[in-house]
């Protein structure tokens, strides 16, 4: 019955392949295969019992409760065109330099990234505003659509990421089975203002080492000088575009990182902040408002109907003793925790191509974080790990969401194979960052041990 499990695993992946919603396709396919395996007598009908009490675990849980705040705040950031005042300002403050432009993409990115925690939308914003001028000025299609593409997916790792949220919270329940298991009844726990912490410096480390790509290849002649975003711009008051969205940022990770407000709270004081940001700067109405409503409520719903879906189909995969069979696996590999971690970080990055990083949060990570936190794996390294891997494969052609999400914008001239050109140098130096995280795991730990002790 254990095989049972991965055949459930493999078709729902097919399914979800075919287009039917993820939620809906995790949940169906799981009461299918419980269903057959009721009738051969194969599955224990009292694991399905439990899935009200699961259910409910899910709506009360106030660790999620920062997911639609923390999208509200994204989405009124968005619809208050505060990325556009942020890039002009960035482009003003180097437009001197060689690859200016470029650069402020990247500062832009990193801001909007800790701003709003929303992959999609930061592409989308940024090949909107700044991909036509940075081809204006010089810059090499692939070089433009790379920046931007890579950029965009930082706010997969740079806090208050939407990932790491999830993550968190599926980490914590992770880690508290593996020490019950071990026997350990007075379990430690996991937050996700721990991993909030420890993406804080591998994601500076990415935003330096594209800053540093880019300003090689300005110097190699690949863009111009003197970039700015138009002639009419230059007046713009820098401070009046860089410090609302900065001291917004400020209140928000620097209260999680004081001990002041857990995630949750920060997250409501972010989206508030945004609110009153947005109708001091008199950029948002009472029609955008409404759509910013409708926007968060309807990306959360997708969120929990996954999170329910994925839910179900957890259960009767340990039903049909999926779970032992993983641990079996993981425990039987050659080279201990380090052959069981590079087989689930291949996995996690293959699985990238055709998932959303949410069914992986939700399906994936459940099944297999046990097993290693439980082999003596760091549960904050081991987040930002993952999340940086899912931020790899979203960059990865052929399938690589942020490929997907710039081509629906950028002109026709732009080819998609340009488009993957641009985008190889950034998977390299993703490459690179996770090795370094591999060999030198304090990079992420130090900070956590020193805020949280």
């Amino acid at each position: 019955m254990e095989y049972l499990s991965l055949v459930m695993f493999v078709v729902v992946c097919l399914v979800l392949l075919l287009g039917y919603p993820v939620g809906f396709s995790l949940a169906g396919t799981a009461f299918a295969f419980a269903g057959f395996g009721l009738l051969i007598g194969g599955f224990d009908a009292t694991y399905l019992d439990s899935v009200p009490s699961r259910l409910y675990g899910i709506m009360t849980n106030q660790t999620l409760l920062a997911v639609p705040l923390f999208i509200l705040m994204g989405v009124i950031l968005e619809k208050s065109k505060v990325a556009e005042e942020l890039l002009v300002a960035m482009s003003a403050l180097f437009g001197k330099m060689k690859g200016g432009l470029g650069i402020s993409v990247v500062v832009v990115g990193m801001l909007l990234a800790a701003s709003t925690g929303i992959v999609g939308a930061t592409v989308v914003t940024m090949g909107l505003l700044s991909l036509p001028t940075m081809l204006k000025r010089g810059y090499s299609p692939e070089l433009a659509t790379g920046t931007i593409c890579a950029t965009g997916t930082l706010g997969q790792i740079i806090p208050p990421s939407i990932a790491l949220v999830l993550l968190g919270d599926v980490l914590s329940s992770a880690y508290q089975k593996a020490q019950i298991d071990m026997g350990i009844f007075s379990p430690d726990t996991v937050s996700v203002g721990d991993l909030f912490v420890g993406a804080i410096v591998p994601g500076l480390i990415l935003v330096v080492l594209y800053t540093l790509y880019v300003s090689i290849l300005a110097l190699m002649g690949k863009a111009e000088t003197g970039e700015n975003i138009s002639s009419g711009d230059a007046d713009l008051n820098l401070w009046s575009a860089l410090l609302p969205p900065l001291l917004l940022i400020i209140i928000v990770l620097g209260s999680i990182l004081a001990g002041y407000a857990t995630p949750t709270e920060a997250a409501g004081v972010g989206a508030v902040g945004a609110l009153v940001l947005a109708l001091i700067k008199r950029k948002l109405d009472l029609s955008s408002l409404k759509s910013a409503m409708l926007d968060t409520t309807k990306v959360t719903s997708m969120v929990f109907v996954i999170l329910i879906g994925a839910s179900i189909f957890s259960l009767v995969f340990r039903g049909f003793g999926g779970e032992e069979l993983i641990n079996d696996f993981f425990t039987g590999l050659p080279g201990g925790v380090f052959g069981a971690m590079a087989v689930v970080m291949l996995v996690i990055f293959l699985l990238g191509f055709i998932l959303d990083f949410i069914e992986i949060t939700f399906v994936v990570v459940p099944l297999v974080a046990p097993v290693l936190l439980a082999m003596g794996v760091d549960p904050i390294w081991l987040g930002i790990m993952i999340a940086v891997n899912l931020q790899t494969s979203f960059l990865t052609p052929p399938f690589g969401f942020a490929l997907f999400y710039l081509r629906g914008v950028a002109p026709k001239s732009i080819r998609t194979e340009q488009i993957y050109k641009g985008v190889a140098p950034y998977i390299v130096l993703q490459v690179m960052l996770l090795m370094a995280l591999a060999i030198w795991p304090e990079l992420v730990t130090w900070l956590p041990e020193k805020v949280y002790g």
